[in-house]
């Protein structure tokens, strides 16, 4: 089998896994091999005590893929929550070695606008905002264990997402690709096109139709969009 070209580290979204982003990596050719970051408090992730911010959370990833860091160069791709996740860790990459080559985002406005969030006070508020966010399974929601648990990851995740902000200057080095879907509520074209700002590199626009979760649809186009901007 072929060596990788590339590795991508991907960030998953608010309430999610690791294991959100194993279709995807099965789409992918063995010219990338495809990193899937497991936060605090999910399955298999253990003890690892909640982080205080996104800026922390990045730290942490960072350190966990000193393993990583020889061979392939890094790319680095957040969805939603993990767009913030994936800008803070590029940063941190870029700090402190191994920069990406570039980091790809989608499902939320740039790091310096503020998501406005309702505050979400009880569990049939948070339940209501995952099925809206469309991520997760009703049956799975139905499940008391799994209930609780997803309960717990999501108001962890909530906090961290609603909170994170960062002043308009603050850039990555290497150049950025903004994933748009057409239906998205949360982030519109005028909204993408402020991560522009974010970068003292290239910036792309690449658009799709669909919703928050267009990617699931169109795994293929998705990653089709990604290895042009590896070109691999």
């Amino acid at each position: 089998m072929p060596k990788p070209r590339f590795r991508l580290v991907c960030c998953p979204y608010l309430g999610a896994s690791a294991s959100a982003f194993s279709p995807l990596a099965a789409a992918f050719p063995p010219s990338v091999e495809v990193l899937s970051v497991q936060y605090p408090g999910r399955r298999g992730g253990g003890a690892e005590p909640a982080a205080a911010d996104i800026g922390e959370l990045a730290g942490r990833i960072h350190d966990e893929l000193r393993p990583w860091r020889e061979g392939p160069p890094l790319a680095v791709l957040g969805h939603s929550m993990g767009a913030a996740v994936a800008f803070e860790l590029t940063r941190a990459l870029e700090r402190g070695g191994g920069a990406p080559v570039r980091l790809f985002v989608s499902g939320r406005p740039s790091p310096s606008a503020g998501l406005g969030l309702r505050p979400l006070e009880t569990d049939d508020d948070l339940i209501d905002e995952l099925r809206a966010l469309g991520g997760v399974s009703p049956k799975l929601l139905g499940r008391p264990a799994f209930r609780r648990m997803i309960l717990s990851v999501t108001r962890q995740d909530y906090r961290l997402n609603s909170t994170y902000l960062r002043p308009p200057d603050e850039t990555v080095s290497c150049p950025v690709t903004f994933l748009l879907s057409s239906e998205d509520p949360y982030v519109d074209r005028v909204a993408a096109l402020a991560w522009k700002g974010h970068t003292e590199a290239s910036f792309r626009l690449a658009e799709f139709p669909g919703d928050h979760f267009f990617w699931t649809a169109r795994t293929a186009e998705f990653v089709t969009a990604i290895l042009e901007d590896l070109d691999c």
